[in-house]
This record gives structure tokens, sequence and C-alpha cells, in this order.
């Protein structure tokens, strides 16, 4: 009897909780179909590699300009990076070699599950994205992660989600204030991804 209470009770802490964060479950899941990251992995964490990573991230970054300035929506974005997908792992090759390293480079469009991750004026929740992940050497070292599309990466500037994000979407990116229900979405989402 004691089981079946704790049971009940524990299923009613969890009905409610997510009944009070569902909203935020919703836009969560929304932002995570309308914006293609990148995430660059380095060889190593030794400063060297870091530092090679970080090349690598600012050559791909001035090519993304061109390869994204005419996309209006995810799916175009995902399609110009397969398209151009030869070309960032060449420019990502080029500038491994520049700087005297023989590493391998791997580049693909994938999904991949991020955590909640804190950027300068925006917080993207934990979930699923596509994303281009460049993959440098071994991959065993600390990543980049930005956003391509849209090219808040280029900008910085969280105005460049306006066309894309509707205004609860953008509210709950900017707002800060939601580090909690963030937790518990980063915890849904890692349960959903284990499941699915």
């Amino acid at each position: 009897m004691k089981k079946l209470f704790v049971f009940v009770s524990l299923f009613t802490c969890f009905s409610l909780m997510f009944c009070i964060i569902s909203p935020t479950v919703e836009a969560s899941e929304s932002i995570s179909k309308k914006v293609l990251r990148i995430h660059i992995l380095a060889n190593s964490d030794s400063e060297e590699d870091q530092m090679l990573k970080l090349k690598v991230k600012d050559s791909v970054i001035n090519i993304s300009e061109k390869i994204f300035s005419d996309c209006n929506s995810l799916n175009e974005a995902i399609v110009s990076a397969q398209d151009n997908v030869d070309s960032i792992e060449k420019t990502a090759k080029r500038i491994i070699v520049e700087n005297g390293y023989n590493y391998s480079v791997k580049t693909e469009i994938t999904k991949e599950y991020f955590s909640t991750r804190k950027y300068e004026s925006f917080t993207l929740p934990a979930g699923v994205y596509n994303s281009i992940k460049i993959v440098i050497g071994n991959g065993e070292g600390h990543n980049w992660w930005c956003v391509m599309f849209p090219q808040v990466c280029l900008s910085g500037c969280t105005d460049d989600f306006d066309d894309y994000l509707s205004t609860e979407e953008k509210e709950l990116i900017t707002s800060g204030g939601f580090s909690v229900k963030f937790k518990i979405i980063e915890i849904y989402e890692r349960i959903k991804d284990k499941l699915f």
C-alpha cells in the first residue's frame, strides 16, 4: 500500500509539473525545428588544438554568409548546407594544413541532441537540432556551438530570430528567467531521446 501511495504521489507531481511546463516544452521543441546549429569538435583539449578549432570556426563562419544568404527557411538552409558540405570540409582542412597539422576532418549535416546552451544574449533550450557537425581529428576536445540559421553567428544579434521564431519563442530564449524550466526540458528531452 505504501508503494502505491508513493507511486501515485510521484505520478501526480510529475503530471502537475508537466502541465505547468508544457507550453515551454512545446515552444522548446518548436525552436529546435527552426534552427540550424554548427558544432565543431576539436581534436583534443590541448591549447593548440583548441586554438586550431577557433581558426576553423572563423573560416567556416566567413564562408557561411554566402552559403546561407538566400535561405528563408530551415529546409532551405539544410539543403544549402548539404550542397556545400564539401566546401565547408575543404575550408576546415585548408586551415588545419595551413597551421601545420595533418588531422582528418569529417563534416556532416545531421541531427544531434544539444543540452541547454547560454549565449551572450539568448539561451537555446535542450533538444534535438539539425546541425552542421565538424569533427577535427579525434574529436575528443571541447567543442564550439552556434546558430548558423538564422545567421546569429555572423551578427551576434537576436533580431535575426524575428523572422523565424514566434514572439513567445523569442521571449523564451531571450528572457533569461527560465533556468529551472530549461533544466526540466533538458531532462525531458534526454529521456525522450533515449526512448525514441
